[in-house]
């Protein structure tokens, strides 16, 4: 649930706790997350990813597309990749320190990786 980004979305102090509470409240004393859920968006607007692609960083195999489509707004295939950092802390600094690929059909295809949606990370949009 917090590699998935949704750590916002449950209440801790919740009085009767919740199912899987003690997961989510161990997976928080752990330390900072080295699995995280990534949206990816191909450079190239021909290509189309489905689900089970495969994600490198820097050449390097870190994970898999979950699940894909094509993002009309954002031009280009966009999916969902579950990023194993390998040790590494996962935060956007480490992100942005790689170069990212996702190879379709035996070929590599140049990306952008965020934890933040890609259209309208700020919410801008949706307070108009």
């Amino acid at each position: 649930m917090l590699e998935a980004g949704l750590g916002f979305a449950v209440d801790l102090k919740k009085p009767g706790g919740f199912l899987g509470k003690e997961a989510v409240v161990a997976q928080k004393a752990a330390g900072p997350l080295r699995r995280r859920l990534l949206q990816l968006l191909l450079h190239d607007p021909e290509p189309l990813m489905f689900h089970a692609e495969v994600v490198r960083r820097d050449g390097r195999p870190v994970g898999y597309v979950r699940a894909a489509s094509y993002g009309f707004t954002l031009g280009g295939a966009v999916g969902l990749a579950m990023i194993d950092g390998g040790g590494a802390v996962i935060d956007q600094a480490w992100i942005d320190a790689g170069t990212w690929e996702v190879e379709i059909a035996d070929r590599r295809f140049p990306a952008t990786a965020s934890l933040r949606p890609l259209y309208d990370p700020r919410n801008e949009r949706i307070r108009m």
